[in-house]
């Protein structure tokens, strides 16, 4: 059961699972309104979150101090030293008391604001655009109270204390769960995507990142294709950094950092193409490990600014003013660590073979030897989107000389892995098998540098060399590399003709019997 009293009997708690906390919270969702109201239902969980961490904490040094709420010095003390500061009003406790007052929608701002203005380092901007005492969003004052009554209210069935939980991972999972459930009920919105979780860890698990890694996402989203990527490395010993240019998702993302305990990840609100804002000492940062979503062809992405631009992350072309695709590569690859760096990016199949400034731009990637693979997924993979997408991988230690000099340091792979699917009520999905069958190829082809070009796996993955890349243009459409043909199975024509005989006897059988049947009725 998963009631939380405000002054529980002391006892052993039975642990909490991520799934009874997030059909708790789904539960609550359906009543205050749905996936257009998300976003203060992730507010409301985080808010949740702290003050029963804040509990936890506070339990935790009132049992080693021996002391009591009525004496708790040393407790106190030790408290300034927390994760978070959470003040009193900022406290579920607190909200759910006044949880009829007429201002109650005016007390969770000032709840969240004071949360910001005690946790300034952290918090500073994270609740902007978010107020439970507009009309505008929640409807004029009585039935906005109404709802935010029944969302504290539902709140109380959830519980979030760490030292409750099945694992540390718990929290961090529900509220990935949580947006995954929003973005498959609202589909997708103008300048906003997310990456469902089976495309997100099969392109962690391709990046190979290593402990100590630097990792980014320039189009973080809510940062779970980052966190994915982070948690392949296996310990705690990289960074991650994020740059989204939608405020709200920017909230998002630094919530989910949080919530998955990556207080140090550093996330910017900004446009990276136009404004990018990770750098050091006023230059592009530099990474191990790449990844992103980007927006989908991505019309007036800057393109007047790009021959002016003091990165000079173009130098290879302007990509068109109605697709940005192309810009979103270039800045990756500026952006990764020079002879080891790796960028993995999930791209429209236009980006593999359309012309133009794309071509050349794409030709010159290729002559570089940057590219290292080109895998092709199934279609209807992402919420509201039908259309199909490959990922593209490239890996800065081929430009290394000893890599470029060496028989087949300059192959491609291509993969086809339109039919790894299986199909779910919304869209299709990749099962852990499909992901294994692409990553283990993947894997095979970088650990055998000196195998012959050809055919890898029948109909699934083909080696190309760069001559043979070249004689299709640069051309990088999956099925000219990959043949996927099926020959139909050769027709019996006498057997055929048998059948057909057959059928045509039983359709006069038919008939006969009908005009018999017309007779009888006298017509």
């Amino acid at each position: 059961m998963l009631f939380q009293d405000s002054n529980p009997t002391p006892s052993i708690p039975r642990l909490v699972s991520a799934s009874e906390i997030n059909n708790a919270v789904l539960r609550t969702w359906d009543t205050f309104g749905g996936a257009q109201y998300k976003d203060y239902i992730l507010v409301f969980l985080f808010l949740k979150y702290l003050s029963d961490l804040y509990r936890d904490r506070y339990q935790f040094y009132l049992d080693r101090y021996n002391e009591t709420p009525d004496n708790d010095v040393r407790t106190q003390r030790a408290m300034q030293y927390e994760r978070f500061q959470t003040p009193a009003e900022c406290r579920y406790d607190f909200l759910y008391d006044h949880r009829n007052d007429p201002d109650i929608g005016e007390k969770l701002d000032i709840a969240l604001a004071h949360l910001e203005e005690a946790n300034r380092e952290k918090l500073e901007g994270v609740f902007g655009d978010i107020s439970f005492n507009s009309e505008k969003q929640l409807g004029p004052t009585r039935d906005r109270n109404r709802r935010i009554k029944s969302l504290i209210e539902g709140f109380r069935h959830v519980d979030l204390t760490p030292s409750h939980l099945e694992s540390q991972d718990v929290i961090g999972d529900v509220y990935e769960l949580l947006i995954e459930r929003f973005a498959s009920e609202a589909g997708k919105k103008v300048g906003e995507s997310y990456t469902p979780t089976a495309i997100s860890i099969l392109l962690a698990r391709l990046m190979t990142p290593q402990p100590g890694s630097r990792i980014s996402d320039p189009t973080c989203g809510s940062g779970s294709l980052l966190i994915k990527v982070g948690q392949q490395v296996g310990s705690r010993n990289f960074a991650l950094y994020g740059q989204e240019i939608n405020r709200t998702t920017y909230a998002l993302a630094r919530m989910n950092m949080f919530l998955h305990g990556f207080d140090d990840a550093i996330i910017r609100w900004g446009d990276t193409l136009n404004n990018p804002l990770l750098l050091e000492n006023d230059r592009l940062m530099k990474f191990d490990v790449v990844v992103a979503n980007p927006p989908s062809s991505l019309d007036k992405w800057g393109a007047e600014n790009a021959p002016i631009d003091r990165h000079n992350r173009f130098h290879r072309g302007t990509p068109p003013k109605s697709k940005g695709d192309f810009a979103f590569i270039s800045h990756m690859i500026e952006t990764a660590c020079e002879g080891r760096g790796k960028v993995g990016v999930i791209v429209p199949h236009g980006v593999l073979f359309r012309g133009s400034s794309e071509g050349l731009i794409r030709r010159k990637l290729i002559e570089e030897n940057l590219l290292e693979a080109v895998i092709g997924l199934p279609a209807n993979l992402f919420f509201g989107a039908g259309i199909s997408t490959a990922i593209l991988l490239f890996n800065l230690a081929r430009t290394r000389p000893e890599n470029t000099q060496s028989v087949g340091k300059t192959d491609v792979l291509f993969i086809d892995a339109s039919r790894e699917y299986a199909e779910a009520k919304n869209q299709n999905v990749m099962r852990a098998e499909h992901i294994d069958r692409i990553v283990n190829i993947v894997q095979t082809f970088r650990q055998s540098p000196e195998e012959a070009a050809g055919i890898v796996a029948e109909k699934f993955a083909y080696r190309a060399t760069l001559e043979e890349i070249r004689k299709n243009d640069y051309n990088l459409n999956i099925p000219r590399y990959v043949d996927t043909f099926e020959e139909e199975e050769p027709t019996d024509t006498q057997e055929t003709q048998a059948e057909i005989a057959q059928l045509e006897t039983e359709l006069a059988e038919a008939k006969a019997r009908m005009q018999q049947c017309l007779k009888e009725l006298g017509f």
